[in-house]
């Protein structure tokens, strides 16, 4: 497969053709004048047919015909294409500014005890606290107030457990509903949680309220239990295992008399992987099989001394299990039996989203999370880092040195290994958090995590493909 990274083709090819525009894209990274110097070389384009001839065996005619397909599709801009974007990033970024997304940390502190949460165990490293219903209304205002003419909202419940603190969750929605009526606004409310306290009114209340629900558990009974603990110690998935299947199926039923009470039906298995399986493909194979059909797993973040942390020796196995799991997906797909699984999903036919690809995620711009007292930071993975303060919900920005951080320098053409990156506009630089939590500084990425990324996007073009043929 090749991918034209500046329009967003991607191509699949034989081996011939790869192996041409191969040694057509070395001759142009060599030439000051890039592709256009070799494509008007008349010598340079016989000199690579005359080596696929000699090479795979074929005739000239079959090498020139590869030759001139290629050339075609580089007069098309469909390879080698002129980047348009990176002139427009900064402009595009600052276009970011509107708030239309925040996270309400409604409960710092939670009922679990899991060992790699980056979240200090739920309180946020000694940070603990519960909202009040006013400080959450007063949020939802203040999203309101800096939406602009946005009209649809995010609101998301995080924690720590939200649910342990479940009655001001219902009454934020209440007051939410009040606001859409009088300021012409949509919201749209997630939920994250672990499981423990799901019961029927939480059940009934999200499908009701609740646009998608996230629901944290990671795979097979041992491995989960190996990491999501109760505070005594003990395994959490027969606590929990119950309660998902009894939300999820009331969320995705066909039943006529559920499903027209139901706001949404989406939701999703959230997973983490860490040294201790890195056979996680079969951990996502694991929720398939007891019937959840969206799916997601993502590497742990740690300090690299911890014993479950993840590290480069580990990339040849983890590239591996990914492609394993890709293909294991496709087979079911045709067996009538796939499921979905969140990296793996994206759009050959419309593409990338342009513009939020090119600007990146909305940190601090466009999504803030609110802490318990009504603190304002540019995401939930810097909660509690007191120097990414940015303000408060009552008197709005009060730094906004730090925000400007992330606005004025903040794309996919500012980080230090994105700019000529193939998958650029399918990553849109990764997380700004994981960037200055491994290298102190929001545009020098997170390596590790960059490349396991990569190889997410490789497996999913790979599978939109399949499908296409």
């Amino acid at each position: 497969m090749v991918v034209d990274a500046a329009s967003g083709a991607v191509h699949s090819v034989d081996e011939v053709a790869y192996d041409a525009i191969d040694k057509l894209d070395k001759m142009a990274c060599s030439e000051s004048g890039g592709a256009k110097t070799v494509f008007e070389n008349s010598d340079a384009l016989d000199s690579v047919a005359a080596e696929l001839e000699r090479v795979h065996g074929i005739s000239h005619e079959d090498a020139a015909d590869t030759i001139s397909d290629i050339a075609e599709l580089y007069g098309s801009r469909l390879l080698w294409s002129d980047d348009p974007f990176e002139q427009a990033a900064g402009e595009i970024k600052l276009k970011q500014s509107v708030l239309k997304a925040i996270c309400l940390h409604v409960a710092h502190g939670c009922n679990m005890d899991c060992e790699y949460c980056f979240a200090g165990k739920g309180d946020y490293s000694g940070k603990s606290g519960i909202m009040s219903a006013e400080v959450g209304k007063r949020a939802l205002d203040y999203l309101v107030d800096n939406s602009g003419a946005r009209r649809h909202l995010e609101v998301d419940f995080f924690g720590g457990e939200p649910l342990i603190n479940w009655d001001v969750c219902k009454e934020i929605v209440a007051y939410g509903r009040e606001l859409e009526k009088k300021h012409n606004k949509v919201f749209n409310f997630t939920l994250t949680t672990n499981g423990v306290l799901i019961d029927d009114d939480v059940i009934e209340f999200t499908n009701r309220e609740m646009g998608n629900v996230v629901l944290s558990m990671d795979g097979r009974r041992d491995t989960h239990d190996r990491m999501r603990h109760s505070k005594t110690g003990e395994g959490t998935y027969d606590s929990i295992m119950g309660n998902f299947k009894a939300l999820v199926d009331a969320r995705t039923t066909d039943d006529p008399d559920i499903a027209s009470q139901r706001r949404s039906s989406e939701y999703y298995m959230r997973g983490t992987y860490t040294a201790y399986n890195k056979d996680f493909a079969a951990d996502v194979l694991a929720m398939a099989d007891l019937g959840f059909r969206e799916t997601s797993i993502e590497p742990v973040v740690s300090d690299p001394n911890v014993p479950y942390a993840l590290h480069e020796e580990d990339l040849p196995q983890l590239y591996e299990e990914y492609e394993k799991l890709a293909l294991e997906m496709l087979a079911r797909e045709e067996r009538g039996e796939g499921f979905s699984f969140y990296h793996y999903t994206v759009d050959l036919t419309g593409g990338p989203c342009i513009y939020k690809r090119v600007a990146g995620c909305g940190v601090a711009t466009e999504y803030l999370a609110v802490t318990p007292t009504g603190d304002l930071y540019p995401c939930h993975q810097f909660v509690g880092d007191d120097d990414m303060i940015v303000g408060n919900i009552y008197d709005g920005i009060t730094h906004p040195e730090t925000v400007d951080i992330f606005r004025n320098n903040n794309n996919i053409y500012t980080r230090d290994e994105c700019k000529d990156c193939w998958a650029r506009l399918y990553c849109a630089g990764g997380c700004a958090a994981n960037n200055y939590h491994s290298n102190g500084d929001i545009n020098k990425v997170y390596r590790f995590g960059c490349k396991l990324h990569r190889k997410r996007i490789e497996c999913a073009l790979m599978m939109a493909a399949a499908r296409e043929k």
